[in-house]
């Protein structure tokens, strides 16, 4: 299954590397730890910030404090966003300074983002954010109270106009290029977990749970 095709999400350029399958897209989405979640101001100037973000199904919900001003701001009838995700999986080295690339995998998703007024749906997607960070979280802390929760917001967007774009494999060197006397070819990147590192204050006799021991995305 894909999402519909939009002229605002599908970029002319390098249009062959642009797709709108669901699962391509969802699986982006669920690697990355930071998306980043851009909106014009009360001012009219643009603003682009990092957030967590969590994939419910075709919903993403972002989140942050009641008093920032994007989500103020969708509390009035919604927020017009842009999200975009970004893996670099490589880092592309050709024989000629003008053909480096990166190998990558990325989503950009437009829509409207709306305040989460539900508080089961509030709660669910609350926990939903602890265990997009490192599953079974969730099981493993205290939920939030409701104090907590009366200072939190959470923003809905449905997954409805949205594309991933995907550069993989070796560079892509002009012809009269090849002989040149230059290395090329694609230095490899993936996130590499290290060893837990307790809390100071963490009592001696609490052990790694397994979700912590075992976290790779």
């Amino acid at each position: 299954m894909t999402y519909p095709a939009s002229p605002r999400t599908d970029p002319s350029r390098k249009s062959q590397r642009v797709g709108r399958d669901r699962a391509t897209v969802h699986a982006v989405l669920d690697e990355a730890v930071v998306c980043h979640v851009g909106f014009v101001d009360d001012d009219g100037r643009p603003v682009v910030l990092p957030q967590l973000h969590a994939r419910v199904g075709e919903r993403l919900y972002l989140h942050g404090s009641t008093g920032a001003r994007a989500l103020r701001r969708a509390a009035d009838g919604g927020l017009d966003v842009c999200v975009t995700v970004t893996l670099v999986d490589g880092l592309v080295l050709a024989r000629s300074a003008f053909s480096h690339s990166v190998n990558y995998r990325s989503v950009v998703a437009l829509g409207t983002a709306t305040v989460v007024t539900d508080p089961d749906e509030k709660t669910a997607a609350l926990t939903a954010f602890v265990d997009a960070v490192v599953p079974g979280r969730s099981a493993g802390s205290r939920p939030a109270d409701r104090r907590e929760l009366a200072a939190t917001t959470v923003l809905v967007l449905p997954l409805e106009e949205v594309s991933v774009k995907v550069r993989s494999g070796p560079p892509s060197d002009e012809a009269e290029d090849l002989d040149l006397p230059h290395w090329a070819g694609v230095i490899p990147l993936r996130t590499v977990p290290g060893t837990p590192e307790p809390a100071p204050d963490l009592a001696g006799d609490v052990p790694v749970p397994e979700h912590v021991a075992h976290w790779r995305r």
